[in-house]
């Protein structure tokens, strides 16, 4: 009987740990196989016998479970249908992820691991770089640069280079690069190597956020393992933990941060192929990126360039947060709908509300409203309608989220990581920061629409990095498909809503009030008031608008507006 249980960040922070000790505790003889997350968020933890699948245990459940598996007694606790879940994913980046033990070399090199480096060796640097170019894979950071054209023009320079994977991963929202380094790191230093010999560079360094310790951990064990066995050759692989700075994803602001400077972003050209780290031709591409690569090598490009559309070449990892039944990770496709991700793959909107946006890209990316469903999965859909691919980050809103706050929350996020260095970015994002602020609390002005619009313009335009570059996107996307609720906010004073807390009014019913005086005794701000068996009142001076009484009130007597 073979167990496996998912010990990434999430499964063991839904219990996976505490599972696993009672299997062993239990079931002494039993061997228990670790993995990373198969994308199945939802259900954590996972445990797998076999080939059947559970979800949501409990270390009761899995003892349950494991004892009628060995005893074949009936089992009352349903299975996942994990081939449903995956059967509309096609898992290129994912292959490996939930099936092979992160730590175990042996089960990476028994899935064809490290097999693309020893054919790259038998390659020229030439053949590899028109083998990564003929599969069309574009840098799956967020810009979308065609990753050949990337690899030939750092080739070019004379010297060695530096070969960087940027898994500084801090959207937020998003945990792609986390789940892969996770799940199945040799991937990425497969991937990692053979640019090494494609470019010329004998040094790699993985940029990874302090926030990510287990993925640091199984990074530090897959290097070590594989320099064990020789199988990196002279390509030698470090790593550099990131103090957790936004802006340190851009390229330059990253390698600021590698050589011991302050993350922020230079003037370019020259570029980093031209003259990056210390000076030196460096090339870097994000987790995502290098994973396809052994895959490519593999399977060759032209089985690459058959997935996904013309523009936007092969598969795409996302994960999918917010309001949605299925929250997790999946990989899809190039050209598949949004719609198709949010109601196929994530199970359509939680407690039957009804759909409102998705916000794509990241905090830096635009909010696509329900009208807009049908749009493609791709490079240049997704910027027809003001978004951008980003890293892959998915956030899904219902009815009940206000855009206009939305946009003050990424904005507020962008605001506090920019270093500083660019003025608009500096002081441009802070005053609309400040004008949707206003807004949602029932101070805004009419003319606060246009200033938000000019104001994003310019800074769009004098920003140095793509951080300020794009950080007005949402405000942009939100005023675009979404003006009615910043005017409703600006002209009525009103939430549609019902999110923002400053403009919302608690009133009490009074023909349906009991004067059961729940609410009186439990208001913080003793702002209920009334005779007891009589109905109650509120004071509107004293009311902190908490929301409280409307949750307590077993009548539905409390009504918000």
């Amino acid at each position: 009987m073979k167990i496996t249980i998912g010990l990434s960040s999430c499964g063991i922070a839904s219990g996976a740990i505490e599972i696993l000790e009672a299997i062993k505790a239990k079931f002494s003889s039993v061997e228990v196989k670790h993995v990373g997350c198969i994308g199945f968020c939802f259900l954590e933890p996972l445990m797998e016998i076999d080939d059947d699948m559970y979800g949501n245990l409990t270390p009761d459940k899995a003892i349950k479970i494991i004892d009628c598996h060995l005893n074949n007694l009936s089992l009352d606790e349903p299975q996942i249908d994990k081939a449903t879940l995956l059967s509309v994913q096609e898992r290129i980046v994912l292959r490996n992820c939930g099936i092979i033990d992160p730590e175990s070399i042996e089960d990476y090199i028994g899935r064809e691991g490290y097999q693309a480096l020893a054919k790259a060796r038998g390659m020229s640097p030439d053949e590899i770089i028109s083998e990564v170019t003929k599969s069309g894979l574009r840098g799956r950071g967020g810009a979308g640069f065609p990753t050949g054209l990337k690899w030939s023009l750092a080739k070019k320079q004379e010297g060695s280079k530096y070969i960087i994977c940027n898994a500084d991963e801090g959207d937020p929202g998003a945990f792609m690069d986390r789940s892969v380094l996770e799940g199945d790191p040799h991937s990425v230093l497969e991937g990692m190597a053979i640019g090494g010999l494609a470019m010329g560079g004998d040094m790699g360094i993985v940029y990874v956020r302090a926030e990510y310790p287990l993925a640091i951990k199984r990074l530090k064990i897959a290097i070590s393992a594989a320099e064990d066995k020789g199988l990196l050759g002279d390509f030698k692989i470090v790593i550099k933990e990131g103090a957790g700075a936004f802006v340190c994803g851009e390229e330059t602001a990253l390698i600021a941060s590698i050589e011991g400077k302050r993350g922020m972003p230079r003037i370019r050209p020259p570029f980093p192929a031209v003259s990056g780290l210390f000076g030196r031709p460096t090339n870097i591409n994000n987790v995502e990126t290098w994973a396809n690569i052994p895959w490519i090598i593999n399977e060759g490009a032209e089985a690459f360039a058959k997935i996904g559309t013309e523009g936007s070449k092969g598969t795409k990892v996302f994960c999918l947060a917010g309001k949605i039944e299925q929250t997790g990770l999946v990989e899809v496709p190039m050209g598949i709908s949004l719609k198709d991700v949010v109601f196929g793959l994530g199970g359509g909107i939680k407690n039957g509300k009804r759909f409102k946006a998705i916000q794509i890209g990241g905090p830096s990316g635009g909010c696509i409203p329900e009208e807009l469903l049908q749009t493609k999965v791709d490079y240049d859909s997704l910027t027809k309608v003001g978004a951008i691919m980003g890293s892959g980050g998915m956030v899904i809103v219902d009815e009940t989220t206000c855009m206009v706050d939305v946009a003050r929350f990424f904005l507020n996020f962008t605001q506090n990581e920019s270093c500083g260095k660019c003025t608009f970015c500096r002081i441009g994002t802070k005053r609309m920061l400040e004008i949707l602020t206003r807004i949602t609390e029932g101070k805004g002005e009419p003319k606060d629409i246009d200033l938000l619009i000019e104001l994003a313009e310019k800074i769009k335009v004098a920003s140095l990095c793509g951080l300020g570059q794009t950080a007005p996107n949402p405000i942009l996307t939100t005023l675009r498909y979404f003006r009615d609720e910043y005017e409703t906010h600006i002209k009525e004073k009103r939430c549609p809503s019902l999110a923002c807390r400053n403009l919302l009014i608690y009133s009490i019913d009074q023909s349906l009030c009991t004067g059961c005086m729940l609410c009186a005794k439990k208001c913080p701000a003793h702002a209920i008031f009334g005779e007891k068996k009589m109905p109650h009142k509120i004071d509107y001076e004293k009311c902190t608008k908490c929301g409280l009484c409307a949750s307590l009130c077993k009548e539905n007597a409390i009504k918000v507006r």
